[in-house]
């Protein structure tokens, strides 16, 4: 093997051309050897990309053709001058710290040379973002060939998602759900464990009954709570319900990356009375919940003070409590699911009405003229912190009132020395079943309280 030891090759005449090789012969360059290019190169298969300088650029600069930067304008804005252009030329900038659009970098171009067919400069000014720019020719000049966010790339292992009101706690998500929306799954976790995620879902309340004058069937009874139903996941760190239906196959969720629509259930009106009559007024049943497969359905009415129907309490999540005068009470629990997502209401007596069903209790004891209280609701720390909801709604009473159940049910009314008066309403987005009215007087109307409107409730690791 011939050897050659040079420190020059030179063209034999100026501004001549030297050729290496003839057509089909091979250049082998060793490992470790170092090619500078100072000049232009041409016909190597590198037009449009470059090559990327690790030297991370803070102030203004002038680029090289051929060249890729990384550019961080943490500290303020940077400019970046182009060089002059030559067809095939590329330069590339990419946002090293993420900072384009708290401190924009400027591309200038060269004298009068254009950027995109313009003579303006050209500013980047979106988060994460790298471009690369070809020179073309004089009549547009240099062109973005390509573009990209460093979002582009996902390196999150975990959920990503929105919706709702979006709160943390720990290294957990929490989207609350006060009215209906959409929980929408961006990207699901690398690991299949991650993607079962907590949730609570509480329908809207029954509307408590009013009674009326006749025969001592002045108090109506409270409404039921709204069905409450939840299944924690293991990887959310939080004290749940003792509803809780993991690790039940039919209650455990498992996201994908789709949209999940969020219907959040409103509280039954209450009974109005409205005029002379002989039986009072039973309220309205609150309306269901949902999310994915779960639905958790709305309390039941709060029965009027009278016989059956009116007197009766409705079915729901749980049940209304049975009017004064009347034994029949609404069930829970319907339609059936496991865990069950809420008890009976109570039957009510003589002047009294029957308190609504609660998530954890059935409507309290009755007594002449002493009104049942509310069955009392499930307390969880899905939101961060210990909340009740769906408590069922206490009875109006001639004597005593009922008082509503934890979490969120409304308060009875009872005559005391102060006449015939209306319920309270439940809590909003507790599904707490509203509080019964008592009523002896027909020229002084009274309304069973509205129930509390329902909530939903996601949890899950994301970080």
């Amino acid at each position: 093997m011939s050897e050659i030891k040079v420190n020059k090759i030179s063209p034999r005449t100026a501004c001549g051309t030297t050729t290496l090789g003839d057509s089909g012969d091979t250049f082998t360059i060793p490992a470790g050897v170092t090619i500078t290019n100072s000049g232009t190169a041409s016909g190597f298969g590198a037009t449009g990309a470059a090559s990327w300088s690790t030297t991370v650029k803070t102030g203004d600069f002038t680029a090289t053709a051929g060249i890729g930067y990384f550019v961080n304008t943490t500290s303020g804005e940077v400019d970046v001058t182009l060089p002059a252009g030559s067809a095939g030329s590329v330069v590339a900038i990419k946002d090293y710290a993420n900072t384009f659009d708290t401190h924009n970098c400027i591309i200038i171009s060269n004298g009068s040379e254009k950027i995109g067919g313009s003579t303006n400069n050209a500013t980047l000014g979106t988060e994460g973002l790298a471009v690369t720019l070809v020179y073309i020719d004089a009549v547009q000049g240099w062109l973005i060939t390509d573009s990209g966010l460093q979002s582009d790339v996902d390196t999150n292992p975990y959920i990503e998602a929105t919706g709702g009101t979006i709160t943390t706690s720990g290294n957990d998500k929490i989207h609350t759900f006060t009215g209906p929306g959409t929980f929408t799954v961006c990207a699901v976790a690398t690991c299949a464990a991650n993607n079962v995620v907590s949730y609570a879902v509480v329908a809207g309340g029954g509307g408590a009954g009013t009674g009326n004058n006749t025969n001592n069937l002045e108090g109506g009874a409270g409404g039921g709570a709204g069905g409450f139903r939840e299944t924690k996941s293991p990887v959310t760190p939080y004290t749940a319900s003792p509803l809780d239906g993991y690790p039940s196959a039919p209650n455990r969720i498992t996201v994908t990356a789709t949209s999940f629509p969020i219907t959040v259930g409103s509280g039954g009106a209450g009974g109005a009375q409205t005029g002379p009559f002989t039986t009072g007024f039973p309220g309205t049943v609150g309306s269901s919940s949902t999310f994915s497969t779960i639905t958790s359905a709305g309390g039941g009415k709060g029965g009027a003070g009278g016989p059956s129907p009116e007197g009766a309490g409705g079915n729901g999540g749980s049940g209304g409590g049975g009017g004064a005068n009347n034994g029949c009470v609404g069930s829970g629990n319907t339609p059936p699911v496991t865990p069950a997502q809420g008890f009976n209401g109570s039957a009510g007596t003589t002047s009294a009405g029957g308190g609504g069903g609660g998530a954890t209790a059935a409507g309290g004891p009755v007594t002449t003229n002493n009104a049942a209280d509310g069955g009392a609701g499930a307390t969880t720390e899905i939101t961060a912190s210990p909340v009740a909801r769906a408590g069922g709604g206490g009875g109006g009473g001639e004597t005593t009132k009922g008082c509503g159940g934890a979490g969120g049910g409304g308060n009875g009314y009872t005559n005391g020395s102060n006449g015939p008066g209306s319920g309270v309403a439940g809590t909003v987005n507790t599904g707490g079943g509203g509080g019964g009215a008592f009523s002896n007087s027909n020229s002084n109307p009274t309304t069973g309280g509205t129930g509390g409107s329902g909530v939903v409730v996601i949890r899950y690791k994301y970080q």
